[in-house]
Formats: C-alpha cells, structure tokens, sequence
C-alpha cells in the first residue's frame, strides 16, 4: 500500500522532496513504482487533466534521482554552499515545455500556453525541477524551513507573516511538540 502523501510545504518542489519522511519503524515512501509517481504528480495537480497515458518506463528511477538531487541542493542552499545541478539541470533540458501561441476566447486575446512537451519521465518530472529552480533562486528561499519536531524531517516554505512557522504542520507536529513541552514543565 502507498503511504498517503503529504502536501504541507507550500512549494511543489518541497512537497516533492517530502514525499520520502519519517525515520526508523515511520519511514515512508510515497513513491514506490511507477504508476505511483504518476499518482503523485496528479495529487500535486501537476499532471493535465485527465492524464490517460501510462507511466513511462524509468519514471520511478528519474522520480528518485530527482527527488535525492533536490534534497542535496536544498540542503546546500539553506548553508550557502553549492551542491551538484546536472539532474535538474538534464530534467530541465529534456523535459521543457513547447510554447504555442494560442487565442484566449476569455480574454478576447493571444497568449503563449506551455504544453507539456511528450509522455517522457522527463517531461512528467520537469515541473517539478522548475518549481525547484524558482525555490532556490527566489529571495524568499531564507524561509525554507526543517520541521522543528526531534521527529520529522519534513521541509517547508514558511510564507507567513511573521514567518515563525516552526512546524510541517500545527495539526501534527505542533500540537505534539507543544503537549510535550507542556507535560515536561509540569513534571518539574
């Protein structure tokens, strides 16, 4: 059974790198096998809708190629040292989208529309390296956070006001670190 995915990051490239968490006996992996990773990419809404091709021979391997090489540059990112960007980099090259210049009957005007370029594993996997790139490259990347639970290793983009989210999420980890805190003032 595929463990359920979670979507707590507020960046696709986060929520992607996630899809790998817990330690020990509560590790789970969301991508197990190919048609997984299509699940994903349709839980992520990245994926045009309805998808109706199977999932192409070696999406799994790139998925998990992609998924370790984003951890890498992440992590190097949040200590501002480089790490190695030929996955993304070769996932941005063979996986970019075609631009066609269409007419929007909405808006009673032209507008390029990128399309999805083939079925390939890369170009199922290219927006997530896209939204990697925007993540790196962006002056918020300093709010890209580690869960502060002595448990999770969950990344997020903590985009809220007074950016001091501490948590993946306050419903889980939060609230769990706050009765622990709470348990442990009152044994004193």
């Amino acid at each position: 059974m595929t463990p359920s995915a979670l979507f707590l990051a507020d960046n696709v490239a986060l929520d992607f790198i996630n899809s790998e968490y817990g330690v020990g006996d509560d590790y789970h992996d969301c991508l197990i096998d190919d048609q997984s990773v299509v699940g994903w990419l349709q839980m992520a809404g990245l994926l045009p809708e309805p998808f109706h091709c199977w999932a192409p021979n070696g999406l799994l391997a790139l998925a998990h190629q992609l998924r370790r090489c984003a951890r890498e540059i992440v992590d190097s990112a949040m200590k501002d040292s480089p790490a190695d960007p030929t996955v993304i980099n070769a996932l941005l090259e063979a996986g970019r989208p075609i631009r066609k210049l269409v007419w929007n009957d909405e808006d009673q005007a032209y507008r390029i529309s990128p399309q999805q370029r083939d079925s390939s594993a890369e170009s199922l996997l290219e927006p997530i390296a896209e939204a990697l790139v925007g993540l790196v490259t962006n002056d918020k990347f300093e709010f890209v956070r580690q869960c502060e639970a002595h448990d999770c290793v969950l990344l997020f983009h903590d985009l809220t006001k007074s950016h001091r989210r501490r948590w993946c999420s306050m419903a889980t980890c939060g609230n769990r670190m706050k009765v622990a805190a709470f348990r442990s003032r009152n044994k004193s």
